[in-house]
């Protein structure tokens, strides 16, 4: 199950987010996703991670079966023209790296094979 609250006045893109969960995480992974604001955003990262800036993501596993997910939009915009990916692709590519991160994969090369194999199913 996946369920997306945006609590930003910005629009979510159309994607895949069921299918990439269900295809990264499985059918029976309860994921929840929070589109929020960069001051949110901000918060979170200094509570969690110490660094007091906001970030484009941040996933969260909740036990084997559970996890939560933030992304920030107004990060992932500015971060697509860095990587040269229109936004709608960089926003998918986030989702795929926070799917494999709650997966329990940590970033490394694994992590990194695994991501390319569902950014070509997806076409991302």
């Amino acid at each position: 199950m996946l369920s997306i609250s945006n609590t930003t006045k910005a629009k979510l893109p159309r994607l895949a987010f069921s299918n990439i969960k269900n295809s990264v995480l499985g059918k029976k992974y309860e994921l929840s996703l929070a589109i929020v604001s960069a001051a949110h955003m901000k918060k979170l990262n200094r509570m969690y991670r110490n660094i007091n800036k906001p970030t484009d993501i941040l996933s969260f596993p909740l036990s084997k079966n559970e996890g939560e997910m933030y992304i920030c939009l107004t990060e992932t915009k500015k971060e697509a023209k860095k990587f040269d990916r229109t936004y709608e692709n960089f926003l998918a590519f986030l989702f795929i790296h926070g799917c494999v991160h709650l997966k329990g994969f940590d970033h490394s090369s694994t992590m990194e094979r695994i991501e390319r194999r569902f950014r070509k199913k997806f076409g991302v």
